[in-house]
């Protein structure tokens, strides 16, 4: 059967076609985790896509539809424009079937093998951008909805965790840093992508098209080539593969950090998991409702002196919104950077700190920098206000980057892909609870009267409580107990149901760690990946630039 599969190329795919060869560098793995990552980072850039699609019939101007047309009617009719609401709908698709297609599937990708998974995600990505592309050249929104939101949010899943569980036993050493690499890519492939979709768009506009559905077709083919290279490029290493020269830490008794393994089905059982949930679930809601409002956050608090003019948001003219829009897309921009720096960085750090004190720090930092903030704005302090909110979004980033490396030390390495796929159900949760909690507490803000200017100073407070009941969690959290491992006769027999033994690859265990070296390959493979994050980093950093100008 085997001999056939690889005949017929679909051998490609087999998770014993993964293995590392002697003389692999382990180094080739984070740029193809980048690969895909920065690929189907681009959900978070959608917003570009926005404003054109919401005048792509009328093309120079949205075309309304009639008042009197129900909601179904909309999204079946071809005559008149999609409103803003009903495309940002998307967003909510795309975390929500991330969050759930990881969890549903993660224990397949354990047994499948992290190649098979980025195939997956490849084509469930690309596939959803080329049904988008037809239902905007149809003008049929619910084909968006089920490609880009539905299709595309299940390759999100498969994609984002594809690498968790390879990176992390490729380096056990640098748990923290390995998934940092990987999961930085998620937070730039927006600075990348919205870019490229607007130079795009710009091309291939013409007096009857905004030029959309074309751009989707080219992402598409893009996104195919890098997704597909980064899935082909994974290996894992043989079992019980260690890096030269690192022997593991002894065990002691309490620690954070196991040698041994929890399965799937009991992981998601214990209090650990439920209390680490809650940690992911409460730093994410702080951060993303701040991602969604981050521009006219600046905008309505700052208003006029962010160009020198003393007069509130109101009282500005036309043009001089126009003016702090830029300078708050600048701000943005910022927020993007700091939020992937910070997923390299804290996620590092936390292997020298320990996990759980990384995230206390989260939590303590994050809460008085937001109980700070009202009292910033007041003062007029902008260069505060930026360096707070840009020290926020890092610990957001890092959050997402420490958490695998956290499941890891606490449930061990050979489930952990599965396990953190069932977690990332939390940022599913945060995706809806953030923005709502912003969005709405500064809408009735504003009904009450409240001056636009202090609109945000309710939320603030209530995002700093939220960020003492993460505390709380990440407090509660303590090693797992003796009962939930596996033991040696289960975990034998784990790996069988997996094929996962491969003892003929045991032999070159030792042979790998020695050989592999820092060839050209490494060179070429982190050139690919970032050639293209430096071009994004470097549009974002002109755009940083009105916020200080």
């Amino acid at each position: 059967m085997s001999a056939t599969l690889a005949a017929t190329g679909f051998g490609l795919l087999a998770k014993e076609r993964t293995i590392a060869r002697p003389g692999f560098n382990r180094w080739l793995v984070p740029p193809a985790a980048l690969a895909i990552h920065l690929c189907i980072g681009m959900a978070y850039g959608f917003s570009v896509f926005w404003l054109p699609l919401s005048k792509a019939v009328g093309i120079t101007a949205p075309l309304a539809c009639p008042a009197d047309m129900g909601f179904f009617a909309q999204v079946f009719a071809t005559g008149c424009d999609w409103k803003i609401s009903m495309l940002g709908w998307m967003y909510t698709l795309f975390f929500v079937f991330l969050g759930c297609s990881a969890a549903i599937w993660g224990g397949w990708l354990e047994r499948a093998g992290p190649r098979k998974a980025g195939v997956v995600a490849a084509l469930c990505w690309c596939g959803g951008l080329v049904i988008s592309a037809l239902g905007v050249y149809l003008h049929q929104i619910w084909m968006l909805w089920l490609g880009s939101g539905v299709i595309g949010g299940i390759g999100l899943g498969l994609g984002y965790i594809s690498p968790v569980s390879t990176l992390i036993k490729w380096f056990p050493d640098r748990r923290g840093m390995a998934t940092g690499m990987a999961i930085m890519g998620f937070g730039g492939g927006a600075m990348i992508g919205a870019p490229l979709a607007d130079k795009l768009m710009n091309a291939f506009a013409t007096p009857t098209s905004v030029g959309v559905w074309e751009t989707f077709l080219c992402l598409a083919a893009i996104y195919f080539v890098f997704m597909m290279a980064g899935a082909l490029g994974y290996r894992v290493p043989p079992p019980d593969w260690k890096p030269a020269g690192w022997t593991p830490p002894p065990a002691a008794q309490k620690s954070m950090v196991t040698q041994r393994h929890v399965h799937l089905d009991k992981a998601w059982r214990t209090p650990q998991f439920w209390l680490v949930w809650g940690v992911l679930c409460l730093n994410v809601t702080a951060g993303i409702g701040i991602i969604g409002m981050a521009s006219p956050l600046l905008q309505e608090v700052f208003a006029g002196k962010l160009i020198g003019v003393d007069a509130s948001f109101n009282e500005l003219d036309a043009a001089q919104k126009t003016q702090i829009a830029a300078v708050a897309a600048g701000f943005t921009g910022l927020l993007s950077l700091f939020n992937i720096a910070g997923r390299f960085f804290w996620a590092s750090l936390s292997d020298k700190l320990g996990r759980k004190l990384t995230y206390s720090i989260f939590f303590l930092l994050g809460c008085g920098l937001y109980a700070a903030i009202p009292t910033t704005a007041a003062a007029g302090s902008l260069a505060l206000f930026v360096i707070f909110f840009c020290v926020i979004l890092s610990m957001y980033g890092g959050g997402f980057a420490t958490v695998p490396a956290y499941l890891a030390d606490m449930f061990g390495t050979r489930m952990v892909g599965a396990i953190h796929g069932r977690l990332l159900t939390a940022w599913a949760t945060a995706g809806i609870l953030g923005p709502v909690i912003v969005n709405y507490i500064r809408e009735y803000q504003l009904e009450q009267g409240v001056a636009r200017a202090d609109a945000y100073t309710v939320t603030m407070y209530i995002l700093a409580g939220l960020l003492v009941l993460g505390f709380i969690c990440n407090g509660l959290v303590k090693p797992v107990a003796e009962q939930h491992y596996m033991s040696d006769e289960e975990l034998a027999d784990e790996k069988r149901q997996a094929d996962d033994t491969h003892q003929h690859f045991v032999d070159d265990v030792e042979v790998l760690a020695k050989e592999a070296t820092h060839s050209g390959k490494v060179l070429l493979a982190w050139a690919a990946v970032w050639i293209p994050l430096g071009w994004g980093i470097w549009i974002t950093l002109q755009k940083t630039a009105a916020l200080f100008g």
